[in-house]
């Protein structure tokens, strides 16, 4: 959300809030909150979220909480917009809050399908209070008005995190070395079934010779604590590299250059066909997502992990891919910044939402 954010910081009329929460307060994830600032944003509330727990009630019960802390900060920041990306929780609390405040929702990537462990629920259950979409893919879209979104709220914008992908990797030199990368996220709340399920990864991709292997924390999904158990416990050479939080520009030219990417991000899904990158997307997490050519499904299952690794380093010179990406469009932080700036916050148009069948 780096480019919407700068477009909306410059755009004529629009006063840009950032409230952060979730994932961006998270110290065992690298506590990202500081990233923020780093790149010059002002940061104007935080709303607490606990970093202990994984377990689904207790996601439940902060989501609850950080509802009612949203709720606050929207009503002493005086917001009038609320912008929110994606599916996950943190996203699902701040709809939810702004929405009966009686502020406008504006909700990025709606539409799009994955399997994740609620994100297709939640992020249906986002679009239905949002009052203005941004959708990625043509086939987002029209989802979207066949979920009885109005056809004049939705907008095909392209993804904001692939619109200048080759410009962000390009700042920082390219390695000279064949890498893996690994980024595994639970599937299921089972800590211990996920923990598993992250060694077998691990094994398969040390059973090819890379030069180096990347290995990156998981987000914080019930589960998540039996992968950061596997990192922990594995047996790691000193081809690895173990990361708790990666800088993007850091992340996006180690993903152009990397020989594979391994897991179940969905930046192998969305940002990995813009370098034309291997993927192996592992389980269900991902499943129903668009993609390029660049990405295999595959199961947890070692032997099917191991086959496909072999396949793509195909004995030392990995295979690649021309870029092909069904999320990119040209312009989409500032089709996303003039639409919301020729916005009637007073229209009752706007902010009536009735099903559209």
């Amino acid at each position: 959300m780096h480019d919407v954010l700068g477009a909306l910081r410059t755009a004529p009329n629009i006063e840009l809030q950032i409230v952060a929460t979730g994932m961006h307060l998270s110290r065992s994830r690298g506590r990202s909150v500081v990233a923020i600032a780093q790149d010059g944003f002002d940061v104007d509330a935080v709303v607490p979220w606990p970093d202990t727990d994984d377990a689904p009630h207790e996601v439940a019960r902060a989501t609850g909480r950080a509802t009612a802390g949203l709720a606050d900060a929207f009503a002493r920041l005086r917001s009038d917009i609320v912008l929110v990306a994606g599916d996950r929780v943190e996203a699902f609390a701040a709809a939810s809050a702004a929405y009966i405040s009686g502020l406008i929702v504006a909700h990025v990537h709606g539409g799009d399908r994955a399997a994740g462990l609620v994100d297709d629920a939640l992020r249906h259950a986002i679009s239905k209070p949002a009052h203005v979409h941004f959708a990625a893919t043509r086939s987002s879209a029209r989802r979207l008005i066949r979920m009885g979104e109005d056809p004049w709220r939705v907008h095909h914008v392209g993804a904001p995190g692939v619109e200048r992908l080759p410009d962000i990797a390009a700042t920082v030199p390219r390695p000279s070395v064949r890498a893996a990368m690994i980024v595994l996220h639970p599937e299921a709340p089972d800590s211990a079934e996920e923990c598993r399920r992250m060694k077998r990864v691990i094994r398969a991709v040390k059973s090819v010779v890379f030069d180096r292997i990347t290995l990156i924390y998981p987000n914080n999904d019930p589960g998540s604590q039996g992968i950061v158990r596997a990192i922990a416990e594995i047996e790691v050479d000193e081809r690895f590299i173990v990361m708790k939080n990666c800088p993007r520009g850091q992340f996006l030219a180690a993903l152009r250059d990397a020989a594979v990417l391994v897991g179940n991000s969905s930046s192998g899904i969305i940002e990995a066909g813009s370098f034309g990158t291997p993927v192996i997307d592992i389980g269900a997490r991902q499943q129903g997502r668009e993609h390029g050519r660049n990405v295999w499904h595959v199961p947890h299952s070692l032997n099917a992990m191991v086959q496909q690794l072999k396949s793509i380093w195909n004995d030392g010179t990995p295979r690649r891919f021309k870029p092909d990406n069904p999320y990119y469009r040209a312009g989409t932080s500032g089709q996303i910044a003039q639409i919301l700036q020729d916005l009637d916050l007073m229209s009752p148009v706007i902010r009536r939402k009735l099903i559209a069948y």
